[in-house]
């Protein structure tokens, strides 16, 4: 866990829990004032973990005080890691609730949660996020457009500058495959079946040919 992660998470109420439940020395050491603690870098493991997903969870606070939690979806390498303390993703047309962008509106700050559930991995970001629209910026919001969302209206890029990092450990998170994963894995179990149906076949020829 990096510094600038503890500083940002563990404020005096949380660092207060800690102490009841006995890890506030440990944690503490991982905390520093923010002015001390430069924003963290993403590297090779990052920059291939988002660009590898298909998916994560995006919070925002809203003026009510209240947090708005958003799934993001699309084909995996729809994140797009731009140098190392900027990611971005085309945004299309919805629901047209547009309650993420409206709560940007007055507070950019995010997190984000990208799970690898297959291999039991999970990346959290604080970062602050900038709305770009199409009518501002159309090369951008242009370029970030994934080549299977081509038929897609994009209407904004969302570009996210990342502050602080941290992978979380696998403890309580649950396998679960996409089609294109589960049947990856069964590849080779799919080939000995189809073999197996295949000599079942030839052997049943050759008792009706007796």
């Amino acid at each position: 866990m990096s510094r600038r992660y503890g500083s940002i998470a563990f404020t005096d109420a949380v660092s207060a829990e800690q102490e009841i439940y006995g890890s506030a020395d440990f944690y503490g050491r991982a905390k520093v004032d923010l002015e001390d603690a430069a924003a963290d870098s993403l590297g090779d493991q990052e920059k291939h973990f988002l660009e590898s997903r298909d998916s994560f969870y995006l919070a925002s606070v809203g003026e009510t005080g209240w947090p708005y939690v958003q799934f993001r979806g699309g084909p995996a390498g729809f994140v797009r890691v731009e140098d190392e303390h900027t990611f971005a993703w085309a945004d299309y047309r919805g629901n047209l609730q547009h309650i993420t962008t409206g709560n940007l509106r007055t507070d950019d700050r995010i997190a984000v949660i990208a799970m690898d559930y297959p291999r039991r991995r999970r990346l959290k970001i604080f970062g602050t996020a900038q709305v770009i629209r199409s009518t501002e910026n159309p090369a951008l919001v242009e370029s970030l457009v994934h080549p299977d969302d081509a038929g897609a209206v994009a209407e904004r890029a969302m570009v996210v500058t990342v502050k602080a990092f941290d992978w979380n450990c696998p403890q309580h998170i649950t396998p679960r495959f996409t089609a294109a994963e589960f049947g990856d894995a069964t590849e080779a179990l799919r080939f000995r079946v189809s073999m197996l149906e295949r000599t079942n076949a030839e052997l049943r020829e050759q008792l009706s040919n007796r």
